[in-house]
This record gives structure tokens, sequence and C-alpha cells, in this order.
């Protein structure tokens, strides 16, 4: 490769990676919105502004768009997770921390939410492996049930039933806003409504795992 080449290759490398971070941003609201099954590498296309071989010399074809997608999602939401509970040394502190950060994050990234709400009701393009990607966010949860529950600090409890009885609110909060009709729809992101889901989270979070008696 000569200099000349050489040059043009790393200006055109920065061009390259602002297309395929646009791809992955337009692809995630496209599958949040008309699910796997029906969203195209066109729809795709259309979102970003380019056309569909523009796609697919990023992205071979759907499956792997989307798996990127989902991978980025996962990936994204535990490194948050990260920033939140390194602090908390406490084990109740550090499951406040935690599903605080889950809320956060999918508050400011609600395709992502509408996404796992999919992933739920289908787990068709994960195929045999539902847990792929997600499988850090399941870890997450459990070794802070886990740390709790072995010194002490909660009553014996599945993380898994912490999961779907308590975490999964947030989930449920972010998708729902305006899903329930006019007169009772909300806007998750805003303040006031978040404080209050996220101190009714709290408040479960606390039912759940604290010994009878006990108060957070």
């Amino acid at each position: 490769m000569t200099v000349a080449n050489a040059e043009r290759q790393v200006a055109r490398q920065p061009r390259g990676d602002a297309t395929r971070q646009s791809i992955l941003e337009a692809a995630e609201r496209v599958f949040a919105d008309l699910g796997y099954a029906a969203a195209r590498l066109e729809d795709v296309a259309q979102a970003v502004g380019i056309r569909r071989p523009s796609i697919v010399y990023y992205f071979p074809g759907k499956q792997q768009l989307y798996d990127q997608v989902e991978a980025d999602i996962f990936a994204s939401m535990h490194d948050f997770v990260l920033k939140r509970v390194e602090d908390a040394s406490d084990p109740m502190a550090r499951l406040l921390a935690l599903l605080d950060a889950w809320l956060d994050f999918l508050v400011e990234r609600p395709a992502a939410a509408r996404i796992i709400q999919r992933l739920i009701a289908d787990s068709a393009p994960r195929g045999d492996n539902p847990v792929r990607f997600s499988e850090t966010a399941l870890r997450d949860i459990e070794a802070v049930i886990t740390m709790g529950v072995e010194v002490g600090a909660f009553r014996p409890v599945s993380a898994m039933h912490i999961l779907n009885g308590v975490a999964g609110g947030a989930l449920f909060y972010v998708c729902n806003g305006g899903q329930l009709g006019e007169e009772r729809s909300y806007d998750p992101a805003n303040p006031v409504e978040l404080s209050a889901f996220r101190a009714l989270l709290h408040k479960l979070a606390e039912a759940a795992v604290l010994h009878p008696g006990e108060k957070g």
C-alpha cells in the first residue's frame, strides 16, 4: 500500500465508523418498532439515508445486524451498571444502584427497552441460545442477590424472582408510557414521574429481599 493510499484509508476510517454507528442506531429503532420478523434492511437503510448495499458492506444480513444491535444494548447496559455499583459495597445499596442503573438506562434508551420486551415475548431471533447477549444482565442481578443472601443481609430469595417481580417493572414503566390509553399516558422521562416510580421500585426491592420486620 502506498503512503497516499494509507492516508486515504485513515481518512475513511472515522467516516466508516460513523456510518456503522448510524446504522446500528437506526436498526435499534426499526427493530424496536417493527420486530425482528417484519423489519427489513431496506427499512434501516431508509432511516439512515443510505442504500441497502451500504448496510451489507458492514453487516452481511439482517441476523448479523440484529445480533450486533442486541449485543450493543446489553454490553452498554452492563457498563452502565458497573459504573453505578462500583462504590456500593452494602448489598442493599448495591441492589438499589443496579435497579436504578437499569431504570435510567432504559429511560434514556427506550428503543432498547422495547427490543428487550420483544425478546421476552418472542425468542425466535435468538434461536437455541436466548441468553446469548443478555447473560451479563442476568449475572449482574444474580451476583447482587447471592452476595446479599450469603452475608445474611437478604433472606433466601431467587434472583430470577427479583428480576421478574421487581426489576421487570422498569421495563414496563418505560414501554407502557403511551400504551395505556390517552387518559393514562405519561412520559417515563418526566422527572416527577421517574422519581415517584424509582421510590416505588426501591420499596418493592426492599420488601422482596429483606428479612421480615426489617426496613431498608
